[in-house]
């Protein structure tokens, strides 16, 4: 058994070197669209030049969003960005006044030309709420003249740096390419935030390393739904948001679809995603309940709904997370100094791979050395997932539940 555990712990060990070595450097979170030193958003540009400037529509699909909206709107309204903008609150079945909130909060700053808000139509079978918002919305931007050189799909509880969406054009239009999306600073304030939500972005980073999602000739591809900057070419070339209408992880489900490009072409369709500190989310997740909620919600859906998949992904999880923790402490107590090397050493390669994203969060250290500890929760969350789904309650979202 001594041996049998050494060999695991090992083995544990050289994943994390393959991972940290081998998988795109996605721990390395420096995939960034940040403001530089250099920028002069502030500027006020020519009338050619902003005339020259590619017309964008904010879609803001939002339900029951009142608490977030008059923050998320204002922070819309106030872009800096100089070229013709306009927002359209798609407003689904809200019983909280988050319209009003919405409209309220552009009559305060003298801007209610810039935002048109929305009564979304009943829910068509098939769809989910969310994504048929978004179509709403879409459709709405398809009348108006002149027609969206860009759809800006953002959550309607995301506060955006002023900045945001000039960097945004900037990068796609800089780089060509046909989709530009960020990963939000998740709000991280309570213990179970700390705790939990920096996990969730490497996590994700793990399973859709950004460097590879941002190469063109490469299959990997994903997207951040919170804020989503796509050519209006390129979502009519895909066949719109209807492709994507049953979709519950929609953002990664519209980046697959946009870079994959044309089958019959081997013509690459390049997209980005990345990371930011100065945009964020302000939605709330204060206790372990809404945080557990949250991934189960989607996890089994990310995992295709396979009972394979599912027992494989925990007993990876196991393997690369808690192996390492358990050898340190069994050799320890032991004296089996050998296991206790491996188990501590694969310890320590994880928490150097977690101490990015924890540096991105602006938290302590020590937060890193929990690793372990978070993994195993997650792994419960993704159990808990299966089960839902078991029980028809998969995907259950703001009063909705989606088979």
């Amino acid at each position: 058994m001594g041996e049998f555990g050494l060999g695991i712990a090992l083995l544990s060990n050289l994943i994390w070197v393959g991972l940290l070595t081998l998988w795109g450097g996605f721990w390395r979170c420096d995939q960034r669209l940040e403001p530089q030193p250099d920028d002069r958003h502030n500027e006020k540009p020519t009338a050619i030049a902003a005339s020259s400037l590619p017309v964008i529509y904010a879609v803001v699909p939002a339900r029951n969003e009142a608490d977030m909206v008059p923050q998320s709107v204002r922070s819309l309204l106030q872009q800096d960005y100089p070229g013709a903008f306009h927002i359209v609150l798609v407003d689904d079945h809200s019983t909280d006044g988050t319209g009003a909130m919405a409209h309220q909060t552009a009559a305060d700053l003298g801007k209610v030309d810039q935002l048109t808000v929305l009564p979304a139509a009943a829910l068509p079978p098939g769809w989910t709420g969310k994504l048929w918002a978004m179509e709403q919305g879409d459709r709405y931007t398809q009348t108006r003249s002149p027609q969206p050189d860009f759809l800006w799909f953002t959550d309607a509880d995301i506060e955006h740096d002023r900045g945001n969406l000039s960097r945004l054009v900037a990068k796609a239009t800089q780089d060509k390419l046909d989709l530009v999306s960020l990963m939000v600073l998740l709000r991280c304030d309570s213990f179970w935030e700390k705790l939990l939500i920096p996990a969730f972005v490497f996590f994700f980073q793990k399973l859709y390393p950004f460097p590879l999602v941002n190469q063109p000739h490469s299959r990997m591809a994903a997207a951040a739904g919170g804020c989503l900057l796509i050519r209006r070419q390129a979502l009519t070339r895909i066949g719109g948001l209807q492709i994507l209408r049953q979709a519950l992880i929609d953002d990664c489900s519209l980046a697959i679809a946009v870079k994959r490009g044309d089958r019959d072409s081997s013509t690459p369709h390049p997209i980005w995603l990345g990371l930011t500190q100065t945009t964020r989310s302000l939605r709330p997740y204060d206790s372990l309940a809404t945080i557990w909620t949250m991934v189960a919600r989607t996890a089994y859906t990310q995992l295709n709904y396979s009972p394979l998949l599912l027992v494989g992904t925990v007993f990876g999880m196991t393997l690369v997370y808690l192996v390492a923790p358990i050898a340190t402490f069994t050799g320890l107590l032991t004296a089996n100094w050998l296991l206790f090397v491996a188990g501590l050493s694969g310890w320590i390669l994880m928490t150097l791979a977690y101490w990015p994203t924890i540096r991105l969060y602006r938290l302590s250290p020590l937060w890193a050395i929990a690793l372990p500890a978070i993994a195993l929760l997650y792994n419960l969350m993704t159990i808990d997932s299966a089960l839902r789904h078991g029980r028809g309650q998969g995907g259950a979202w703001k009063g909705r539940v989606y088979p």
